[in-house]
């Protein structure tokens, strides 16, 4: 056991703290969890008494004392009576599985859930009939929801008509009814060879054909989709077209005029999830933005703020269609009025861009920390990382996917291989790490590290390394 109290200079695991917006205890705490992620500061070292770490920091007392209060509740730090207070020993439970494969946001070090929570629902509350707040809402949003909406699609699409946004119960739901509303039973839908498995889980139960068409570096080829539409008469094509789940790769805006170009050419629609737009460094606009009368806008806030307000924006082409939407609508799910009015309360009172900044910090966070954990890995090409809430990782080849999530699962880790993704005959060696599951960097830093072990060792048979 090392001391790392000294009276006269900060500790070094906080050599770079300053003061900066938000609350000041919850830097302190991310310093500490960062120290440990970072095996700047590891299990058994000794804190500096509050009132010391105060004075070196330049905060007051209070503010010392909340931050080891909130760093105990996560169960980073712990105090052993008189002896002072130490980094406490991981609390990961080794033999339970830590998962990699749920693609979900991240929750933020520098946002207090709880606090957001409590204060948009008690303005909820204020604002609002509660009889409103708990019954079926059939309309796909209010004027309110609707504005809120244009709001927080503002810096993908610019202004948009309110009339063409529809508020709906998440992705999924509105995935599914898009795909009743704007197709026949039998016929064909369009997507890449790796894609978000739920497109063609729902298309496929609804009785839908799917089909691939062709990729480059770049995203769907256009020649390709020519030639795919014309050989299965398919009038609808669905494409993740930013940071795409699984691979990561952002389609440049040149390849999204000429997608635009050649579904206008050929009259088809095109459904443009898009998740992770907000995450992306300099992302192209949007192909809604490009060419908005052929392509129906989902905007999802499960993958960008939190799973739990299962809401998405979806904005349509037109307003003629969206009779046909709604009524396929209510056949998968109806609002929730209470998740939705407190989303549209956290986008008019900047609740949401406070809890989205935070989530962006933290993902980026997560990324620098998964780029540098498993970059020692394995030499094989993966594309790099790149502000996404996931990572596409190439495996060298003496791992096939499916045994390396197999052998992964044995080691107490999920990961989803390729094959998870796929529609077409021959998936790429590779998976996909999610980085939000775990609730604190210290988790992840410990998975990400068993995992990369477990890469650079080379199977000696069906599941049999166990590190």
């Amino acid at each position: 056991m090392k001391s790392i109290h000294d009276p006269y200079k900060r500790p070094h695991w906080a050599a770079e703290f300053v003061i900066a917006d938000g609350p000041r205890y919850l830097q302190v705490v991310r310093f500490l969890e960062s120290a440990i992620a970072d095996g700047a500061l590891r299990p058994g070292d000794r804190l500096p008494p509050q009132r010391q770490l105060a004075e070196a920091l330049e905060i007051d007392l209070t503010t010392v004392t909340r931050a080891f209060t909130e760093a105990r509740r996560r169960q980073l730090i712990e105090a052993r009576g008189t002896s002072g207070t130490f980094v406490a020993a991981p609390k990961v439970e080794l033999t339970q599985s830590v998962d990699l494969s749920m693609n979900i946001p991240p929750p933020p070090a520098d946002v207090e859930m709880a606090v957001l929570l409590r204060e948009g629902l008690s303005q909820v509350l204020l604002r609002t009939d509660t009889n409103l707040l708990m019954t079926y809402h059939l309309g796909g949003g209010s004027q309110a929801d609707r504005d809120a909406g244009a709001r927080w699609l503002k810096p993908m699409l610019g202004r948009i008509d309110l009339e063409r946004i529809v508020v709906c119960p998440g992705a999924q739901a509105a995935l599914a009814a898009l795909i009743m509303a704007s197709t026949q039973p039998g016929d064909c839908i369009l997507m890449e060879p790796l894609a978000y498995p739920g497109l063609p889980q729902a298309a496929r139960q609804l009785g839908r054909r799917v089909e691939t068409v062709a990729v480059d570096g770049s995203g769907m080829r256009p020649d390709a989709l020519e030639e795919a539409c014309r050989k299965h008469d398919a009038r609808l094509v669905y494409l993740n077209p930013t940071l795409q789940n699984p691979t990561t790769r952002t389609m440049p805006e040149r390849r999204r005029l000429e997608i635009v170009r050649t579904a206008a050419k050929l009259n088809i629609r095109i459904i443009e999830d898009d998740p992770y737009w907000l995450f992306a460094e300099n992302a192209p606009p949007p192909l809604a933005r490009l060419m908005p009368d052929r392509v129906t806008y989902v905007s999802t806030l499960s993958k960008c703020l939190s799973p739990g307000l299962r809401t998405a924006f979806v904005v349509l082409p037109d307003t003629q269609g969206q009779q046909a939407f709604l009524s396929a609508l209510r056949m998968f799910s109806l609002t929730s009025p209470l998740t939705t009015t407190l989303v549209t309360q956290w986008i008019h009172d900047g609740s949401a861009a406070q809890l989205l900044a935070g989530v962006q910090a933290e993902t980026h966070a997560r990324q620098r920390m998964a780029r540098g954990t498993l970059a020692s890995a394995t030499s094989a090409a993966s594309p790099p990382a790149n502000g996404g809430i996931h990572v596409w990782h190439t495996l060298p080849s003496y791992w096939r996917a499916l045994d390396l999530a197999a052998v992964a699962r044995d080691n107490g880790l999920v990961v989803a291989p390729a094959e998870a993704f796929s529609t077409g005959p021959h998936p790429p060696n590779a998976i996909r790490i999610s980085l939000g599951g775990c609730p604190g960097r210290e988790q992840l830093d410990i998975a990400l590290r068993k995992l990369s072990k477990l890469l650079a060792q080379k199977p000696t048979g069906p599941h049999e390394v166990v590190i």
